[in-house]
C-alpha cells in the first residue's frame, strides 16, 4: 500500500472526574491521534504518551519529535506490504515505543480495512466478547471508595482495581473487604513502594487479592523476585514490561506470576503479540491494561484483548467511564456480565467523528 499521507493531531480530552494514582492527579488526557491514509482509506491510531514523563520518559512533545522526523519519513510515500516490513525499517530507532506503538496501531488499522476484516481477526483473535473490568483512582476516604466501587458494580463491572499509595493502602483495602468481602479485587501501586515497605505489602495477603500491580520501582525486575519469595498474592508487572525480552527476564527469575500487557508501553501490537505467545507457552496469565485512550485507542486495545490468553479482565472500561464525549461512534459500552463486544466491522470496527476530534484538537500537522 502507498502511504501517501499522514496526520498528527495533539488532542486533550477533559476527564469527568480526576483521576488520582501514586504519581499523581490528572484532570485531563493529552495523547497524539494518528491517521495513515492510502488507496481511499484510512487507518486510525492513537499514541498514549502523556503529558508529563511520570508513567513513562515519553511525552507528547517528545512522541511527536520522534513520528515527525524519524518514524514518518521512513514510510512517507513508499509502497508498504507489511507491518513487519514496517519494523524492519524503525529497527535502527531506539526505544520511542510509545511513538512507535501509535504509528504502528495505524497502520494495523489500515491493513484490516484494505482486507476488508476486523483488527481482531486479523491480530489472530478468538473471542466475540472481552472480560472487562474498572481501574479506580486512589481516594480521599475510604468510605469514598466504597461508594464508588458499589456504583462500578451497578453498572455492571465484576472486577475491581483500585490505585493504592503509602498510607492510602491497608486501611482503604480492609474497608473495602469489610464492605464487600466476595468482589474480585486487585491493587495497583505504580512503583510507590520498595523493599523496605515488605511489611505493608506482605499485609495484603490477608486480603483474598488477584494481585498487586507493579508495587516496586518502574524500571525494576530483579528486586521484584525477591518480594514475590515472600508473597502468597501474586505479582504482577505493568511499568517494567518493554519487550518479549523483559518477559523472559521476569518469569525466569520468578518476578511476577502475570503479566500486564499496554501496546503503547511495550511498542505496538507486534511485539505485545509475542509477550502474549511466549506468556501463553509458559503457563503466564496475561490482561490488558488501559492509559485512558479515546475511543480510536481503545478499540484497538479491544481487538488485542481478543486473543487467547488474555484470561484476566482488563482495564477496558467503557467510553463514558472517563469522558463525556468520545471521538467514535459507535462508543463501547459494558455489558451486564462485564464483558465488552469485539467490534466485527473492518479495521477497528468503529468510525471517528472529525467534528468532535476537531473539537479536542490542540493542533494538527498534515505530511504528504
Amino acid at each position: 500500500m502507498l502511504i501517501e499521507k499522514i496526520e498528527l493531531r495533539h488532542v486533550k480530552m477533559e476527564l469527568i472526574t480526576p483521576f488520582e494514582t501514586s504519581m499523581g492527579v490528572e484532570l485531563d488526557e493529552e495523547h497524539i491521534i494518528i491517521a495513515v491514509y492510502s488507496e481511499g482509506i484510512i487507518g486510525w491510531g492513537e499514541c498514549v504518551a502523556e503529558e508529563t514523563p511520570y508513567y513513562s520518559s515519553e511525552t507528547v512533545k517528545t512522541a511527536w519529535h520522534i513520528l515527525k522526523d524519524f518514524l514518518i519519513p521512513v514510510i512517507l510515500n513508499k509502497n508498504i506490504n507489511s507491518i513487519d516490513e514496517v519494523i524492519q525499517l524503525w529497527n535502527r530507532i531506539r526505544g520511542h515505543r510509545m511513538a512507535k506503538a501509535g504509528l504502528e496501531s495505524a497502520l494495523w488499522d489500515l491493513f484490516a480495512k484494505s482486507k476488508n476484516i476486523s483488527l481482531s481477526k486479523l491480530l489472530g483473535g478468538t473471542k466475540n466478547s472481552i472480560e472487562v473490568g474498572v481501574s479506580i483512582g486512589i481516594q480521599e476516604t475510604p468510605q469514598i471508595l466504597i461508594d464508588k466501587v458499589k456504583q462500578f458494580l451497578s453498572d455492571g463491572y465484576g472486577r475491581i482495581k483500585i490505585k493504592i499509595a503509602p498510607g492510602r493502602d491497608i486501611s482503604y483495602v480492609k474497608a473495602l473487604r469489610d464492605e464487600l468481602p466476595n468482589i474480585r479485587l486487585q491493587v495497583d501501586a505504580n512503583s510507590a513502594y520498595t523493599l523496605g515497605n515488605v511489611n505493608i505489602l506482605t499485609a495484603f495477603d490477608s486480603y483474598n487479592l488477584e494481585l498487586i500491580e507493579q508495587p516496586l520501582a518502574y524500571d525494576d525486575i530483579y528486586e521484584h523476585s525477591i518480594l514475590a519469595k515472600k508473597l502468597k498474592t501474586p505479582l504482577c508487572l505493568d511499568e517494567s514490561i518493554h519487550s518479549l525480552g523483559d518477559t523472559k527476564a521476569a518469569v525466569e527469575l520468578g518476578s511476577c506470576k502475570i503479566i500486564n500487557i499496554k501496546p503503547g508501553r511495550v511498542g505496538g501490537y507486534t511485539e505485545s503479540k509475542k509477550i502474549h505467545d511466549y506468556c501463553q507457552s509458559n503457563n503466564i496469565p496475561v490482561w490488558h491494561g488501559g492509559m485512558l485512550e479515546s475511543g480510536i485507542g481503545r478499540a484497538g486495545n479491544i481487538a488485542l484483548a481478543s486473543l487467547p490468553n488474555f484470561i484476566l479482565p482488563g482495564d477496558i472500561s467503557a467510553s463514558k467511564k472517563y469522558y463525556k464525549h468520545d471521538i467514535i461512534d459507535p462508543s463501547f459500552d459494558i455489558n451486564k456480565d462485564s464483558t465488552m463486544n469485539v467490534p466485527k466491522g473492518p479495521g477497528i470496527g468503529v468510525e471517528v467523528i472529525q467534528s468532535q476530534l476537531d473539537v479536542i484538537t490542540i493542533y494538527k500537522e498534515i505530511f504528504n
